[in-house]
């Protein structure tokens, strides 16, 4: 099984037809729409570029389209210079035809593959960082479960859901375990080129990826979505293009957190859900993480929320014993929905008791993972205060977190 992402590339499809904006009078395909002055297409590379292990991109264009869609792709590098290879490539008849062909551009030594829809320009990094780590956990994890072949974003769905057949009800669907499914969508390479290869071979038909690798009987796991990854696909979507200038500038933020615990008889000490066993043991209603109490804080300060406290009272039941990786994933989720993107977390440990030092790197992999962040974009200290104060008395510990972040201005 292998323990880490080898030379990861994407896939964008830029190659529909825009049948439905085509019906409604908009006479340029989707895919070339300017929004902030780029083509709807080019939003999904700029978005890949800013991950630091991705190696390529590869944009599938339609047939009657390529020549065009390659000199849009030659101006943009010129202008934008992403720093990684972005090649053209022409799509087929179906959506599936156009991954199969963009497939076969991405170059043989690449064994990870995302594929994207360029109608959908607002993804974010932070959710591109999740779906990969996803990925990567799922092939170095040891649990004797099979490894997923791809990891897929989802979103709860809100409406009930009837089965319909000939206009009458024929079931009603349990939506608690339902999921609309956006893309980027990751994937083992050579899982996804045999997907494809049986889907031409027998002429399945279908309307994602993930769908061809579940019909090889492969398992396809499923971690939360973006709200605001949304998919410009009618003529009313339009409207979400024409912001003013003045809404595209992010605001810059700041949050700080701070937290203490006391050491006594309670809960097994956990520092940025990493177990520290023989430690001290702390007081605490939750599971007592003092580092991720700090870094939800400063989640909420950017948001200017006040603190988790507040959120998820110690005074409520339900809270008592909590895994405090849920409560940050809860902040976090507050965090998207109000247009909050994380750019780096920096977090300080102060305790005589336990070393940290020895298991600082595996705190940071794992706070990474937890936002959905690069490991780069997180730093982890550990202080003793030198013998003073509280907790050079082994009497506690206590954490701080610095977040920065920016904010789209016309979120509320």
């Amino acid at each position: 099984m292998k323990s880490t992402l080898r030379r990861p590339w994407a896939v964008v499809l830029a190659a529909g037809q825009s049948s439905r904006l085509e019906r409604a009078g908009v006479g340029t395909r989707k895919q070339f729409l300017l929004w902030r002055g780029v083509p709807l297409f080019w939003h999904g590379v700029r978005v890949f570029a800013q991950i630091p292990d991705l190696n390529g991109v590869v944009v599938v264009f339609p047939a009657e389209e390529l020549a065009v869609g390659e000199e849009w792709v030659r101006r943009l590098v010129e202008a934008d210079r992403p720093g990684l290879p972005v090649f053209s490539v022409q799509g087929g008849a179906l959506r599936q035809d156009s991954v199969r062909l963009g497939l076969s551009a991405v170059p043989r030594e690449s064994e990870v593959v995302l594929i994207h829809d360029a109608a959908r320009p607002f993804v974010r990094p932070a959710l591109v960082t999740a779906l990969v780590a996803a990925l990567q956990e799922e092939e170095s994890s040891g649990d004797g479960d099979e490894a997923a072949a791809g990891v897929i974003p989802g979103l709860p769905v809100t409406d009930t859901v009837k089965q319909v057949s000939e206009g009458r009800v024929s079931a009603t669907l349990d939506r608690v375990v339902l999921r609309t499914v956006q893309t980027p969508q990751v994937f083992d390479r050579a899982v996804l080129e045999e997907a494809h290869r049986r889907c031409l071979q027998e002429q399945w038909a279908v309307t994602d990826d993930a769908s061809l690798v579940e019909r090889l009987g492969k398992v396809v796991r499923v971690i939360p979505g973006d709200p605001g990854n949304i998919k410009i696909t009618n003529p009313g979507d339009l409207s979400l293009l024409k912001d003013s200038v003045e809404m595209t500038i992010p605001i810059p933020c700041v949050g700080f957190g701070y937290d203490v615990h006391r050491f006594g008889p309670g809960r097994p000490l956990k520092l940025g859900g990493v177990p520290f066993p023989g430690a001290p043991e702390i007081i605490a209603h939750s599971d007592g993480d003092v580092l991720l109490h700090a870094l939800a804080d400063a989640l909420l300060g950017c948001l200017g929320k006040g603190d988790i406290g507040e959120l998820f009272p110690d005074s409520d039941a339900r809270f008592e014993g909590i895994d405090s990786a849920v409560l940050v994933s809860e902040v976090l989720e507050l965090a998207h929905r109000e247009g909050l993107d994380l750019t780096h977390v920096d977090l300080t440990i102060v305790a005589q008791v336990p070393k940290v030092a020895p298991r600082r790197e595996e705190i940071r992999r794992n706070v990474a993972r937890l936002l959905g962040l690069d490991y780069s974009r997180v730093g982890v200290k550990a202080s003793t205060e030198e013998g003073l104060g509280f907790t050079g008395a082994k009497q506690g510990i206590k954490a701080m977190a610095v977040v920065t972040a920016m904010r789209r201005p016309d979120s509320k």
